[in-house]
């Protein structure tokens, strides 16, 4: 027998059912929310969008800037100067698109700094060691299947790629960085980098064919075949 409609007339919660109706909004934007606590003086809010963000950022500025020492030094900056102008945000765009944009200019200002007064750090001088080191160390990283042969062709593979990143203009570099190791879609590279999806995909097309010339000597591919 099919049971009796409990539904009230009014469309509200069935009678005898206890526990609050489903929201009509299946997902919440939790950065709109943090930034609205942040702005109403709740510090807390802004420590957690720190958490949330500090590894992306710092992958951005690292990819920017190649002294280490610096790169935390920029992204703590970067959370700075965007705590300080979150009063003035008003959410047009998403924050991270918004952080983005901060993290990218505080970077450029460091790296303009450092052409007026160029030092190299400890680290810096110890990564470039670092890669004359690879053949000593090799012998010690491999895993099954793995020769010393193929552990320092790959390193090869991933410093060439590396380098041809480096050498691209700003804006294919950018575009490249954020699709590949970002993973962000083109809509939301295109709102970063504030111009057109074609414009973005020809960036990219360009940065991966440039990146593929580099690679060709090292890698056995068929005719046609892009990184």
């Amino acid at each position: 027998m099919t049971p009796p409609d409990r539904s009230p007339p009014d469309g509200g919660q069935p009678s005898g059912v206890t526990g609050p109706v489903a929201p009509a909004q299946t997902s919440v934007d939790v950065d709109a929310a943090l930034v609205a606590r942040v702005q109403q003086g709740d510090q807390r809010a802004f420590e957690m969008l720190v958490v949330k963000y500090r590894r992306r950022i710092e992958r951005l500025i690292a990819r920017m800037v190649r002294d280490v020492d610096l790169v935390e030094d920029i992204a703590q900056e970067t959370f700075i100067r965007a705590y300080r102008a979150l009063p003035q945000f008003r959410g047009e765009s998403a924050f991270y698109t918004w952080l983005y944009r901060i993290a990218v200019n505080t970077a450029k200002k460091a790296l303009m700094q450092l052409k007026r007064d160029p030092l190299v750090s400890e680290s810096a001088l110890a990564s470039i060691g670092d890669d004359d080191d690879d053949a000593s160390r090799v012998e010690n990283e491999l895993t099954d299947g793995e020769t010393p042969e193929s552990v320092l062709a790959s390193r090869q593979i991933a410093r060439t790629v590396n380098e041809a990143i480096e050498a691209l203009s700003d804006e294919l570099r950018q575009a490249i960085t954020l699709r590949e190791i970002e993973g962000l879609s083109y809509e939301d590279i295109a709102e970063l980098m504030n111009c057109p999806i074609g414009t973005v995909r020809s960036r990219i097309f360009r940065a991966r064919e440039a990146i593929s010339q580099k690679l060709k000597p090292l890698l056995d591919t068929r005719e046609g075949k892009r990184w």
